[in-house]
């Protein structure tokens, strides 16, 4: 058994018959009354976002999660194809189920959470960062470093990305995959 004080970020917790993932958690203090702790919650196995508050020192039920790395292979009827790299074990998943799959791209890196309660996998995430080419944008201008601005650019998986001014079609760049931001360029 966990309590209030075991709560981490990303950690999985069963709520109520669901799974949710702690995205963000903090403690609120008060001088009369006890403490609480409250989270916000993303949904696994749902596509619900809720928040939830508890007495300090309650018990929480949380979930063993295996992370493992696969290898994305195609899409077609029944989903994502992922292959496992070490028994080559092939899953599909569904759309719902991968973190951005706008930059999955073939041979690309996935690590899929499995429950090891039941031997299921219950989502997956692409690296943080990852480098994609890109296939088509505006052409840059010499001198267009100055300012912040951004410009729309279309990389190879077929997501359009935010990217500077000064960055051309045909280069590689760094996007993080959790909120789909240009990072930076990177050198052939």
């Amino acid at each position: 058994m966990a309590t209030t004080a075991d709560i981490s970020r990303g950690q999985i917790l069963k709520l109520d018959g669901s799974l949710y993932s702690v995205v963000e958690f903090g403690e609120n203090k008060t001088a009369r009354a006890a403490a609480k702790v409250w989270a916000k919650l993303k949904g696994v196995d749902n596509n619900r976002t809720i928040e939830k508050t508890w007495n300090s020192g309650e018990t929480i039920f949380p979930v063993r999660v295996e992370k493992k790395a696969y290898q994305y292979l195609y899409k077609d009827e029944s989903g994502y194809n992922l292959m496992n790299n070490e028994t080559f074990e092939q899953i599909a998943l569904g759309e719902e189920m991968i973190d951005a799959p706008q930059f999955l791209k073939d041979g690309s890196e996935v690590f899929v959470f499995i429950n090891t309660e039941t031997d299921l996998p219950i989502g997956a995430e692409l690296p943080e960062k990852i480098v994609v080419k890109i296939t088509y944008c505006e052409p840059g201008v010499r001198g267009d470093t100055a300012t912040r601005a951004l410009k729309a650019a279309t990389v190879e998986t077929g997501a359009v990305v935010n990217v500077p001014l000064f960055v051309n079609e045909g280069e590689l760049i760094r996007i993080n995959t959790r909120n789909g931001e240009y990072v930076e360029r990177v050198k052939e």
